[in-house]
């Protein structure tokens, strides 16, 4: 069956990562973006549309025959009030909308592991990892954003029942970042799984969901993502002897910079930009 498939911040380097791994037979991608994406050897075809999600018209136009959204488009990182709102909560309004108006049901929405930011490991509570419904405490403005996002998601199921998942994503690199990356990893590989996942499990509803893969030192749910068909196969413990020859050993219980959700982002400056 045919299926066209809308990818917001289709420059990006996630969406770049994406494309060869979602591609299938019967699928277009759409990769909408303000800048061209790069070229790339994929084997399904490709369209691009070229404007920003501030433009309700032009992101209404791009939903037109579209079967599903995986939105990965807005501001990634912290900036002043104004930007982060413009680009992830406007952007995303803007989305939404254009959804229901051309009748697309299926969204999946990259949100963060930073709108949940300032909840601390505990394992007393949570001796299967914390969950991944956890209430936002977000820990810059980038995160309340996506804060927003979620909520606002939930308002679209609710009211015009769309079915949305909502990713918050923890590091989604080809290799993990630093030893946080040892708790926190996103592969490529289990990225496009949980994509797909989020595109085909039956009527989900709204659904918040970690973004990580099956790492021996994760200390995040793994139910709400298998409740979806997610079922992650990568593990960052592979990489562990070179980062801790590099850093040492991570205290995951202890180091705030490790044991909370947002890690250092909560000490971050609100509103000054990330480089």
């Amino acid at each position: 069956m045919a299926q066209r498939i809308l990818i917001t911040g289709g420059a990006g380097k996630v969406a770049t990562s994406l494309r060869p791994r979602l591609a299938a037979e019967g699928r277009t991608l759409r990769l909408f973006d303000v800048v061209r994406p790069p070229e790339l050897e994929v084997t399904g075809p490709e369209e691009v549309v070229l404007a920003s999600l501030a433009d309700h018209d032009a992101v209404l136009a791009a939903c037109e025959g579209v079967d599903a959204i995986v939105h990965l488009g807005g501001q990634s990182k912290e900036a002043d009030a104004g930007e982060v709102l413009r680009a992830n909560a406007l952007g995303t309004y803007n989305l939404l909308e254009a959804a229901r108006k051309r009748g697309i049901s299926r969204v999946m929405i990259a949100s963060s592991t930073h709108a949940a930011g300032f909840h601390v490991r505990d394992d007393a509570t949570y001796p299967d990892g914390m969950p991944a419904d956890l209430p936002p405490r977000p820990d810059t403005l980038y995160g309340w954003s996506k804060a927003a996002i979620e909520s606002l998601a939930r308002l679209y199921v609710d009211r015009f029942g769309l079915d949305i998942v909502c990713v918050r994503v923890g590091l989604w690199f080809p290799v993990p970042p630093a030893n946080r990356g040892l708790a926190t990893w996103l592969s490529p590989d289990d990225g496009a799984r949980l994509v797909e996942a989020c595109l085909s499990a039956p009527s989900p509803g709204f659904r918040l969901v970690w973004g990580v893969s099956r790492n021996t030192r994760r200390w995040w749910s793994l139910a709400e993502g298998e409740a979806i068909g997610y079922y992650p196969k990568d593990d960052a413990e592979i990489f562990a002897a070179e980062r801790i020859a590099e850093l040492g050993e991570p205290d995951f219980a202890n180091d705030p910079e490790l044991n909370r959700v947002g890690g250092w982002w909560c000490d971050w400056p609100l509103s000054q930009r990330m480089g």
